[in-house]
């Protein structure tokens, strides 16, 4: 009997039995409170307690001494439809262990200051339906290990994009609930650049969103990966038009027929002759096996494959790496995962310009080149029709001079064989003689018409010969 007596309080049963706090029930490690009219946590608390349920109570304020004692193996704490308004930043202090906090159904209105620092092992946060407005950056400091967050139906009107950006802040988030909100706008085009993987879990359903191509692009770029974030929800995806009290969906109404937004494209990626450009495997799996690519030629690279005379290379973390493009390498490429529930195949689409984007000779293009071409042409055109310097014909100074002979002629040239109209003494050419002295030493046949007599202080015009035929083109002595 005295040994019977010993392994009773000895065994864990027995110790149970003798710490569980009256009106609970305590089976094992695990303490249940659920519906017992309490307004403050039982104590003292069993130290081998790892999963404590106080939900559907009247717990309206956890402060930092709830837990007198440090509890090291609790690691589910329900606090579920307490009222709860009020959570001391000291109030897990002694659950350094907690993996699983239920704060959901309460009326929380903000998350304060290093609000969670203390649970650096925790994984699922819930405070979905409460009356959170107000997110301080540094509530969710600390939370190495978190991966997934419902923060749905709240009063969140900005999106914590902190949360997700660069993944320092939650680097293992895997799910994200934001939905039944009153966020107006998401930011888009940071949301597209997030891993398949995440954006398969951020849900942004019930939101009073505006509508707009950005969003549109997002949404229909994950119903066309699948992603159950938005296939599952596709219809409380509604976003309000312009000037608009009824919201419409965003894949529906709000899709080219409404904003006439372009087609949503999986992957498409530019480039030129001669980059070096990485294609990324987006994949929605995590933990993903193995992956492998197929080039638009059907060549299969894979780990440790290279091809292309070194050009084209399997990445660690499942990129393709293309180098030196050439105009073949366009194309659709296929990246083969293998993931931990199923397989998935994903297609980029690369688009290889021909021409190189920093080249000498791409600093005009070619219609540009022709066109500033064409008007330098037209310029030096009119300039030599209408501003090519002449010869005066006539002389002014201060007093006028006789006309004398004049070896030169408007229309003559160099370079053609009518002679100069000459004149000596201003009288006419001798009607014996065959003709004039001309250019060259040259003489030209018949007579010249007898320039007008001098009127006046002006001097004599020449008169143009009517049977010279005259060009600067003309290069043909013409003999006649």
């Amino acid at each position: 009997l005295p040994l019977l007596s010993l392994l009773s309080l000895l065994s864990p049963r027995g110790s149970a039995a003798s710490s569980c706090p009256s009106g609970c029930v305590c089976a094992s490690n695990l303490l249940s409170c659920s519906r017992a009219n309490l307004s403050t946590v039982p104590s003292p608390l069993p130290r081998f307690c790892s999963v404590l349920d106080l939900s559907h109570n009247n717990v309206s304020r956890l402060r930092g001494d709830w837990a007198p004692a440090r509890l090291p193996h609790l690691h589910t704490l329900l606090l579920s439809h307490n009222g709860l308004a009020f959570v001391s930043t000291e109030a897990f202090g002694h659950v350094p262990r907690l993996r699983h906090l239920d704060l959901s159904s309460n009326r929380l209105r903000a998350l304060d200051e290093n609000l969670f620092s203390a649970l650096g092992e925790l994984e699922v946060l819930l405070l979905y339906n409460n009356e959170i407005s107000t997110v301080d950056r540094t509530a969710f400091e600390d939370l190495a290990r978190l991966r997934k967050l419902y923060l749905g139906r709240n009063r969140i009107a900005r999106f914590p994009l902190e949360l997700l950006r660069e993944g320092s802040r939650l680097p293992q988030l895997a799910l994200l609930d934001l939905s039944a909100n009153r966020l107006r706008s998401v930011p888009s085009t940071e949301l597209q650049a997030l891993p398949a993987w995440l954006r398969d879990r951020l849900y942004l359903h019930d939101n009073p969103l505006a509508c707009d191509c950005p969003l549109y692009q997002l949404l229909a770029r994950g119903h066309r990966r699948h992603l159950s974030a938005v296939v599952d929800f596709q219809e409380e995806l509604r976003c309000f038009p312009q000037g608009a009290a009824t919201a419409v969906t965003v894949l529906g109404a709000a899709g080219k027929r409404l904003l006439n937004c372009s087609e949503a494209k999986e992957a498409v990626l530019e480039a030129h002759l001669g980059d070096s450009v990485t294609l990324g495997c987006d994949s929605r799996w995590q933990g993903v096996r193995s992956r492998h690519w197929v080039t638009p030629a059907g060549d299969k690279v894979a780990a440790g494959d290279s091809g292309g005379n070194g050009s084209v290379a399997l990445l660690a973390n499942g990129s393709l790496e293309l180098r030196e493009l050439r105009a073949e390498d366009a194309g659709t490429y296929a990246c083969w995962v293998s993931g931990p529930a199923a397989n998935e195949t994903l297609y980029v689409e690369l688009l290889v310009h021909n021409f190189t984007l920093h080249g000498p000779h791409d600093t005009l293009n070619t219609a540009y080149t022709t066109l500033v071409g064409c008007i330098l042409s037209v310029v030096l055109v009119l300039i030599y029709l209408y501003l090519t310097p002449c010869r005066c014909c006539c002389c002014r100074g201060g007093a006028e001079k006789a006309a004398g002979p004049r070896d030169d002629s408007i229309n003559s040239s160099v370079l053609s064989t009518t002679p100069n109209h000459g004149e000596h003494g201003g009288g006419r050419v001798p009607e014996g003689q065959a003709g004039g002295p001309g250019q060259n030493g040259r003489f030209k046949g018949g007579g010249t018409p007898p320039l007008p007599p001098r009127q006046g202080p002006k001097a004599q015009r020449k008169v143009s010969d009517p049977d010279s035929v005259s060009s600067v083109f003309s290069d043909t002595p013409i003999v006649v």
